[in-house]
Order: C-alpha cells, then structure tokens, then sequence
C-alpha cells in the first residue's frame, strides 16, 4: 500500500511532529512505501535534519516529489527519497545555513566560537546529505552551497539531484494526505 504525503509548509517543529505522526500511523497501518510531495521555503535545520534521518530509517520505501519550490533544509529531506522526481517548472535552491540573533544579544568570543562551529557543522552535514543522494562529492556541496545554487529541474537531473522529471503527481484515487502551516 501506497500513501501520498504533500509537505507544503515551512520545515519546523510543528509541520515537523505532524509529518513524522502521519508516518508513525501509517507504519502502523502496514503501508509500505510513502510519496512525499514537497514544496517548502526550508526553515529549521534541527528539524529538517530529524525529517531526513527519520525518513532513511524507517521500514518503508520512501520517494520524494517536487511539486514546486525545495529549499534549503528541504533539499535535505527532499534527497531521503530513493527515488527523486521533480515537476517540469519547480525549482530546488541550495544556501548557506544562518543563525538569527535577537536585537539586545550579547556574544562574548566563546559564544560566537560555538555558534561558528556549529554553523560549520550544520554545512557540513548538510552537504555530506545531499551528497550521499547525488553522487556528488561534499567538497562539490559545500561549494554550491557557499554559491547559493538554484537549480532547474534539468539542472538538478545533471546535478543528481533527481531521478526523473514527471508531471503527474499521484494517481487518480490515492489517499493524499497534507501537511501544511497550522
């Protein structure tokens, strides 16, 4: 049994429980492969990261479609499909990660060391991710990640990215479930 799951929110932790719930239902329930239908503007590398792993770990076939726009983080949980196809007119961004400081924030060097080491770390998992999905090296992640890559979906075939360019999204019929903003 298929189920189709259309992501079509920013990556955080409430879209984020909300995924890996539908999944946790759906294991449950004997499914045994979900379509991931993305389209998300990123968010939260935490959170991102967790989706990503959670999808490579689980029993299930697991592939992943872009319906519109992947970026950021979303390239990471995007590329846990072992499948990967793409609309004709999406597109997939890739940047670097960034922290948001509050107005009245007072960093002393120690803090600003821990906060450079793990936007490096952050990077590096990243590109490691993505790389792993693409065949391309992390050296060749970093480096269009530094260059704040987007990619057309040709693009992204020539890049490894996806498998497939298609249109059609599910089948007539199929359960389709969406997880979206609250």
């Amino acid at each position: 049994m298929t189920v189709y799951i259309k992501f079509f929110a920013a990556v955080d932790g409430n879209t984020t429980n909300a995924l890996m719930n539908t999944i946790d239902q759906k294991v449950a329930a004997g499914y045994k492969k979900i379509v991931l239908l993305i389209s998300t503007p990123g968010g939260s590398v935490f959170h991102g990261l967790s989706i990503h792993n959670y999808l490579v770990g689980i029993p299930l076939e697991i592939e992943t479609h872009n319906f519109g726009s992947v970026d950021s983080i979303g390239v990471v949980i995007f590329s846990a499909g072992s499948k990967r196809y793409s609309a004709p007119d999406a597109r997939f961004l890739l940047h670097p990660v960034s922290v948001g400081l509050t107005a009245n924030t007072n960093l002393e060097t120690e803090k600003l060391e821990e906060i450079t080491k793990g936007l490096k770390i952050d990077t590096e998992n990243i590109a490691s991710t993505i790389a792993k999905a693409s065949n391309r090296t992390k050296e060749e992640l970093i480096k269009a990640i530094s260059e704040r890559t987007t990619l057309n979906p040709e693009q992204a075939k020539i890049f490894g990215l996806i498998h497939e360019i298609k249109t059609e999204l599910f089948p007539v019929g199929a359960e389709v479930i969406t997880i979206n903003a609250s």
